[in-house]
């Protein structure tokens, strides 16, 4: 093996040394680089793991771009819903739901990512928020009069609007102190409807998506189907009470089928809880039933199976294990907070 030992390379009548071909660097991973024994500043070096060029500076390691192994990445995001309201409560407001179905959502490889599944809301309180690396939604809203999407609620005793956060959801309808009726919780698709003289308000409808189809929202239980559509993020019903034994609760949330619904009864009657893993918020009760607590939410990923693998490791995170639909994999998020990786 021949080689060239020399101080110093100049150039010849100010003209730039010039090579003929591609000057190849040592090549390290991150845990490679880091070992290295006595590093000098201005040691450079290509890091096989990151696809970029790093530098020592006489104190530590830079990279002199961003991880340039990328790949695009379609997500499903779904917040809990909402509990509902206490004595003549509104229905508790859907979680919040972003979507990016066109695999357009740039990830880095090897980098942690956050997962964060949102639980539905408690008695008394709002759904806890969902997370998938940068992107955030907020949880369903909870008052004691209408909820609505991604954190709004309308008072029972104020005709004025919380909004729901940009893109999530819709407004919580208005209630009805005369008759003691409340609104309903908004969902993704539609607001909540106000309460009339006659009826408490409807939750309204979630928000359909083709991440999964229905036989997988199926196997994985999460989701709403309803025909050929999978539903999230629908808002409870709301409770009231009309005319002396005649008494009214609202229904469940679910993905979006679970937005009406009263029941008629003499006596205590309970609003039903928002369905888990849809983002549903709960049904609101009549004047001495239970308030329905919020549905919890999913995060729902899918890539081309060619792009990328996830880590195995995915610890405080419940979820389906990979699933292979054709050329892509898909995995499902059913709770807790954790972080994930691909290669």
């Amino acid at each position: 093996m021949s080689r060239l030992k020399v101080d110093n390379i100049e150039p010849r009548s100010g003209n730039n040394v010039a090579i003929d071909n591609p000057m190849n660097l040592k090549s390290y991973d991150t845990a490679g680089r880091n070992a290295l024994s006595s590093p000098q500043a201005g040691d450079t070096i290509y890091n096989s793991e990151t696809g970029t060029i790093d530098y020592y500076n006489g104190t530590a390691w830079f990279s002199s771009s961003d991880n340039t192994f990328v790949f695009g990445i379609s997500y499903l995001l779904v917040a809990g819903g909402g509990a509902a309201g206490g004595a003549y409560g509104a229905g508790g407001g859907a979680g919040g739901m972003k979507e990016d179905l066109t695999g357009s959502k740039q990830i880095a490889k090897n980098t942690a990512l956050t997962v964060s599944v949102g639980g539905g809301g408690p008695a008394g309180g709002s759904g806890g928020g969902g997370q998938f690396a940068d992107v955030t939604v907020s949880g369903g809203g909870y008052q004691q009069a209408n909820g609505g999407s991604g954190g709004g609620a309308r008072g029972y005793f104020s005709n004025t609007p919380g909004l729901g956060t940009t893109g999530e959801g819709n407004d919580g309808g208005n209630g009805s102190v005369g008759n003691k009726s409340s609104g309903g919780g908004g969902g993704k698709g539609a607001a909540g409807q106000n309460a009339t003289s006659s009826l408490p308000g409807f939750g309204g409808i979630g928000g359909t998506t083709t991440i999964i189809t229905t036989a997988q929202a199926t196997t994985h239980s999460v989701g709403e189907v309803d025909g050929s559509n999978v539903y999230f993020a629908g808002g409870g019903g709301g409770g009231g009470n009309l005319n002396n034994n005649t008494t009214r609760a609202g229904g469940k949330g679910g993905g979006g089928l679970g937005r009406v619904y009263w029941f008629e009864s003499a006596g205590a009657l309970n609003g039903g809880n928002g369905t888990i893993n849809t983002g549903g918020g709960g049904g609101g009760p009549n004047q001495s039933g239970t308030a329905g607590l919020g549905g919890s939410g999913v995060v729902i990923l899918r890539w081309a199976t060619a792009d990328a693998t996830i880590g195995s490791t995915r610890t405080g995170l419940v979820d389906s294990g990979v699933q292979t639909d054709g050329t892509d994999s898909y995995i499902v998020f059913t709770s807790g907070t954790g972080t994930v990786s691909f290669s």
